[in-house]
């Protein structure tokens, strides 16, 4: 039966807009008012989404199932998969004991709360970011910052404040690519202009997390550690998006800023320490010294993982796999069973089971290959993993309720008339234009998703109040990213991470008066380049968009691999055999 979209029900666009927000309503109610647990306040959420769709937008209960089962399938493949992957990693490394080692080096480093908020939750939670995105970045660094003696809800919180500067260019570019294909312009030129946005937040957040665990005047103390990690970090951000593409910038502005602050902490440090009050003792034993080959092996799980994603992110890489193992097949009944408003088919894509090319397999085969790395047999790891798949069950049910109520919130309409509703503010559109993006992710979690939901509309809204499209797209891109602390999915990823399981609510009150104050400097700053510093926008022919967007060839693929598995053979080998003389002398 085919359903023709419906974008104001009600012949009213504001009554319509505000039935359609019913469901983001309710799950802000559920969280903030109710404290009810994640998984339920999703699952609720996906029904009432349902109703809506059903009884006021008339969309036939099959179509809403099935659009409510597809965004399932897709919220647990291949998001879902990719958690799995990444916390199934850390958990090795906690189990292995080499994470002791870890926390004893970044204790080595500083044992200051602060720097290690920055050097942590900041540095390595964007190279993480730009590595795998979808969530990785926040469950493995809150999941350090915990064993490291933070407390829970400040661990997770940073590290989802923290994740804020990185996100549009996470997971080796993906947002700014999916916006690109959405709206027909350059991936270079949204990379540049989202580059010459977001450095700005880049510089204020470490700040921003300082003070926010200790306020303003601690924070002074160590600002020379924060000015370091933020300026480099915002430097190489605007110079990777901006010479080097949408697809090195998290990934080269992390290291840098990880390598500032390690060689700012061996000339300088902070007169006092700061710890939290309540924080258990110290349990690290400093009188122990670690070699660096001992300190290499330690983060070896987290090397793998990094050449490995980063593979799996290039298109030659993705096609040479898809070339091995890759299935597309359509839900039985939804191929063009939706048209749109203007007359022409919805296009909904096939379910592709990439199984060997989406980034959650290259992070089990990143476990796999590290279990020898830390000493431990397949057995344990085959334990391991069923224990991380127990660790994140109510997570896995949020995350995928979550994007099943996104599918059906696309394909009825509601996104739509929400997306309509701002646009009709007309002049004003590139101050509410950031608020699409935010919303976008506040839906579904990610920053690809809402560019791939919004950024069309962005364009053509643009067009009509005679704005150049680029800032509204790009915008889309930079508002979006402060969606990403309160996401639901996020919010899961988070409290799992740190063992907050069933106190979601806690941590979202935690962090949304912090994503409206970053979403604000985004939306002022969207209008100063739509009117104001218009010289800020980069020059661009859609002409190149094609060009941009290409995929590799898969036997480039092929040789990446090889000599992927040739780089893994030698760290392997070494380590290894490290391993092997180190039981030796023991015995």
């Amino acid at each position: 039966m085919k359903y023709t979209q419906i974008t104001d029900p009600f012949g009213n666009l504001v009554l319509s807009a505000l039935v359609a927000s019913l469901p983001i309503i309710f799950i802000f109610w559920a969280l903030i008012i109710k404290k009810m647990k994640g998984y339920k306040a999703s699952l609720l959420t996906a029904i009432v989404a349902l109703a809506v769709s059903i009884f006021a937008y008339g969309m036939p209960i099959g179509t809403a199932l099935l659009s409510a089962l597809y965004g399932a399938m897709y919220g647990f493949f291949p998001i879902c998969w990719i958690i799995i992957g990444a916390v199934f990693l850390f958990n090795m490394t906690v189990r292995s004991g080499q994470f002791e080692v870890i926390r004893s080096f970044m204790a080595s480093v500083t044992p200051d709360r602060r720097l290690q908020a920055i050097l942590i939750a900041f540095s390595f939670g964007a190279f993480l970011e730009g590595a795998t995105g979808f969530g990785a970045p926040i469950a493995i660094s809150a999941a350090m910052l915990v064993g490291l003696g933070f407390q829970p809800i400040y661990a997770a919180g940073i590290c989802l404040i923290a994740n804020t500067a990185p996100v549009a260019f996470g997971a080796i570019g993906t947002p700014i690519i999916a916006a690109a294909k959405v709206s027909d312009i350059p991936a270079m030129a949204i990379s540049q202009l989202v580059g010459r946005t977001l450095p700005v937040l880049s510089i204020v957040v470490p700040l921003y997390l300082v003070v926010l665990m200790t306020g303003f005047k601690r924070s002074v103390e160590v600002m020379p550690a924060i000015l370091v990690s933020g300026i480099t970090f915002a430097v190489f951000q605007w110079y990777s998006s901006n010479y080097l593409g949408p697809m090195l910038p998290d990934v080269v502005a992390g290291l840098a800023s990880i390598i500032a602050m390690l060689l700012l902490l061996k000339c300088w440090k902070p007169q006092t320490c700061w710890r939290f009050n309540e924080e258990p003792p110290q349990t690290i034993d400093m009188s122990r010294k670690y070699t660096n080959l001992e300190i290499f092996r330690a983060w070896s799980p987290f090397i793998v993982m990094t050449i490995i994603v980063i593979a799996w992110g290039l298109p030659s890489v993705k096609d040479a796999l898809n070339s091995i193992g890759h299935v597309k097949f359509h839900l039985p009944g939804m191929e063009n069973s939706i048209i749109q408003a203007n007359g022409s088919v919805l296009p909904i894509k096939p379910f592709e089971l990439n199984f060997l090319s989406t980034p959650g397999s290259g992070l089990l085969l990143a476990g796999l290959i590290s279990l020898p790395l830390l000493g431990l047999s397949f057995k344990s790891g085959l334990r391991i993993y069923l224990e991380t798949l127990s660790q994140l069950r109510f997570p896995l049910i949020t995350i995928s309720s979550v994007v099943a109520f996104a599918f059906i919130a696309n394909n009825s309409g509601m996104s739509i008339t929400m997306a309509m509703a701002l646009a009709a503010t007309g002049f004003m559109f590139p101050f509410f234009s950031p608020i699409l993006g935010w919303l976008g992710v506040f839906l579904t979690g990610s920053d690809t998703s809402s560019n791939a939901l919004f950024c069309k509309l962005q364009y053509n809204s643009a067009e009509v109040i005679g704005v150049d499209p680029l800032v509204t797209v790009s915008a889309n891109a930079s508002g979006g990213v402060t969606g990403k602390m309160i996401s639901p999915q996020s919010i899961a990823i988070g409290s799992a991470a740190v063992g907050l399981i069933g106190k979601e609510a806690n941590l979202f009150r935690f962090t949304v008066k912090h994503s409206f104050i970053m979403l604000f400097v985004i939306c002022v700053l969207t209008v100063l380049q739509a009117y104001v510093f218009k010289w800020i926008v980069p020059d661009y022919s859609t002409s190149e968009a094609v060009q941009t967007v290409s995929p590799g060839s898969a036997w480039t693929g092929y040789l990446i691999l090889a000599g992927m598995v040739v780089l893994l053979s030698v760290v392997s080998a070494i380590l290894i055999s490290q391993n092997g003389k180190v039981k030796s002398v023991k015995q």
